[in-house]
């Protein structure tokens, strides 16, 4: 397997390569030269394995041959041991009709630990095969940043920068990031937005004699091992609710696209997938560029969903490559002229491929709240307000007459990590589990930055310079 990058003018390189460069050095992004398939019989025999064993036989084509099935299948098995349910992805049904995908089984009760407990253990694998160090620097909007520091802390090669919006992620969320006291992590409070710091971030990658003095590498869904790894939630999903002998649809909270591009990856490797609902919140960026045609950057407003609370969804980028034919060049156009006009008209052919593939809307806050609330009435179970953004618009959406499959809405974070909205939705205050009632009582690490490139090249050379 190669890879190359959306934008045309990065080198081809293989899973190794592209798991430690992370963002592309024409400023793209990597995605494979080919999809492996997965056969409807590949299907019948992942209903008898369990998670760790689908997940090794997807991915064993993406990796090779930087990784042989023999170095990947205990890695994966170690993986997804951190997760407290035996299934690691349970799915569960709610009174209405739909399916919830439970994400949230791992160490920080968010969808993001399904990949990244799998790339902390791909990247010091990587980093010992090759005596090699590196300095990960990432931007969450909540949920990423405690699942990359839970995935990386302690592990030999490893720096880990985290930057995070000040003031707009929830206490429990900067508490599991800031409250890990490992020598090999540093946490960044950014004066800024989501998207100030996803650009700080990409700006350290711009430079390429600083990134490759620092080994800089990257955790967020830019680095493709992240998306890869999670189609395998997809693949058996749509084994449990049927696959092969029917199709399964899924409606996918995202602020990114990371999430519900890992489904459409999984669409195209064969896994019978009909319809891939993106689901925003009111900073409904994909929702607009779907129904309009045109890609438009407003203002960020803050959430109950704050992991959503983003206007550039940088994995959209790898779904533009696809629709527009692959034509790097021209896409590293249109990239440019959208960063510079905060605007871009899509294409007919690919606004066609986009509506075709995909629907798309968005939920307001009283319609999540309500949402919360009918979900704690019907089915006595309490989620939180990303899973409340998808079951909004899978409801409210749905083709006259219902969806023609299964449909299954991603559940991607415990509904303790948000229990002021819950709270208010519900009057009902989710318990929190022993990993998060600790967080109190711990002391926190973290530096307050302004949003300010040259402030965080220094800050970065100091802390993770070898």
């Amino acid at each position: 397997m190669r890879y190359i990058s959306t934008r045309g003018d990065a080198p081809r390189l293989d899973f190794g390569g592209v798991l430690l460069e992370g963002l592309a050095a024409d400023g793209g992004l990597y995605v494979p030269d080919e999809l492996p398939t997965i056969s409807a019989s590949d299907l019948a025999d992942f209903a008898a394995l369990e998670y760790h064993e689908v997940a090794a036989r997807v991915l064993a084509p993406f990796v090779a041959p930087s990784l042989s099935v023999d170095d990947l299948a205990p890695l994966a098995q170690d993986a997804y041991a951190a997760f407290t349910h035996s299934d690691v992805v349970p799915v569960s049904a709610l009174a209405s009709g739909e399916h919830l995908v439970e994400l949230f089984w791992g160490p920080t009760l968010s969808f993001k630990d399904v990949a990244l407990q799998l790339l902390g253990r791909l990247f010091e694998h990587e980093l010992a095969r090759r005596g090699g160090f590196m300095t990960v620097v990432g931007a969450t909007s909540g949920d990423t940043g405690s699942a990359a520091i839970e995935a990386c802390r302690d592990r030999a090669g490893i720096e880990l920068v985290m930057l995070h919006p000040a003031g707009r992620v929830t206490e429990i969320q900067r508490r599991q990031m800031t409250t890990v006291d490992s020598p090999n992590i540093h946490n960044v409070a950014i004066d800024g937005t989501f998207d100030d710091c996803q650009d700080l971030v990409k700006a350290l990658f711009a430079d390429r004699t600083y990134r490759e003095r620092m080994k800089l590498g990257a955790v967020n869904s830019i680095n493709w091992a992240r998306v890869v790894a999670q189609t395998v939630y997809y693949v058996t999903t749509a084994v449990r609710l049927g696959a092969p002998e029917r199709a399964v649809s899924f409606c996918v909270p995202t602020g990114n696209f990371g999430n519900v591009l890992a489904g459409d990856v999984a669409r195209r490797m064969g896994v019978p997938i009909d319809r891939l609902v993106v689901a925003t919140n009111h900073n409904d960026i994909l929702a607009r560029t779907h129904r309009t045609g045109e890609m438009s950057i407003s203002e960020v407003r803050p959430s109950t969903s704050p992991a959503m609370d983003i206007q550039v969804s940088s994995n959209f980028e790898r779904l533009l490559f696809e629709l527009g034919g692959r034509r790097g060049h021209a896409l590293a156009a249109d990239m440019a002229r959208f960063r510079s006009e905060d605007l871009l008209a899509l294409a007919p052919e690919v606004l066609a491929g986009l509506r075709a593939g995909f629907d798309a809307g968005s939920a307001t806050e009283d319609e999540v709240s309500a949402t919360i609330a009918a979900v704690n009435e019907a089915d006595e179970r309490l989620i939180d307000p990303h899973t409340a953004v998808a079951l909004t618009v899978a409801r409210r959406d749905a083709p006259t007459g219902g969806w023609t499959t299964p449909m299954a809405v991603m559940s991607t974070a415990h509904p303790a990590k948000f229990g002021e909205a819950v709270l208010g939705a519900t009057g009902c205050r989710p318990e929190l589990p022993p990993a998060l009632a600790a967080l109190a009582d711990r002391e926190e690490h973290l530096t307050a930055l302004p949003n300010d490139l040259a402030t965080l090249r220094e800050f970065v050379t100091a802390r993770c310079t070898r």
